[in-house]
């Protein structure tokens, strides 16, 4: 599957259960892509991509950025406090806010810097250990605390266990979002991205659907 099969499944999907077609965007996942899979990706006119490192966004998109000056960014992968302020000179969107540490880095380093990348929490809906993410029972305590500190939560971030029903976690990343009034919802990877946009994803997050298997050194 390529680029335009995922975005003609996306926009097939959005007509069959009754969304906007367009209500759903396509972060199109680079990690660990070899250089020239990327570029044609970006030649075929894509926009938008997710990174899960900085310091492999740092050793790639700026030098691309000079060429396709419009391209927007998240970083999907969890973010270390060390990291943030070069996180937020990078990307535009940062979609792992996970705890209070973090929350306070960005709100200082926003008031210094006057520049804040879109913020999403990331929701640890399957409740694993060896996982990122804010606990469920938690997330709305986490939001007004970040709200507090000055910081603009956009939308909810969310990776299913592998072996449950992902759309059970789509939903409830959905309900979180709704009591608390949030509107963007990234949910949905190669597997499982057409299930997320019927729970109402404005945001998946696919790559080897796109690019092929990933090529690690």
């Amino acid at each position: 599957m390529a680029l335009n099969d995922v975005l003609q499944k996306i926009r097939d999907e959005e007509k069959r259960v009754g969304r906007a077609v367009g209500a759903t965007r396509l972060v199109a996942v680079s990690k660990v892509q070899p250089l020239g899979r990327v570029v044609a990706v970006l030649d075929d006119g894509h926009r938008l991509f997710g990174e899960n490192k900085v310091q492999e966004a740092a050793g790639k998109w700026p030098d691309l950025r000079e060429k396709y000056n419009d391209v927007v960014l998240h970083l999907i992968g969890p973010l270390q406090t060390n990291k943030a302020r070069q996180a937020m000179e990078l990307f535009d969107v940062i979609e792992t806010i996970d705890r209070p540490k973090l929350a306070r880095t960005i709100a200082r380093l926003a008031e210094e810097t006057g520049h804040c990348p879109r913020l999403f929490v990331q929701v640890n809906t399957g409740e694993e250990e060896q996982k990122a993410g804010v606990m469920p029972e938690d997330v709305d305590a986490f939001l007004a605390e970040c709200r507090d500190l000055g910081l603009r939560i956009e939308g909810l971030m969310c990776i299913p266990p592998v072996d449950e029903e992902p759309s059970l976690h789509f939903a409830l990343l959905a309900k979180i979002a709704k009591r608390n009034g949030i509107e963007e919802l990234s949910m949905g990877m190669s597997g499982d991205f057409e299930r997320a946009v019927a729970q109402g994803a404005t945001y998946v997050r696919v790559g080897s659907a796109i690019f092929g298997d990933r090529v690690y050194d």
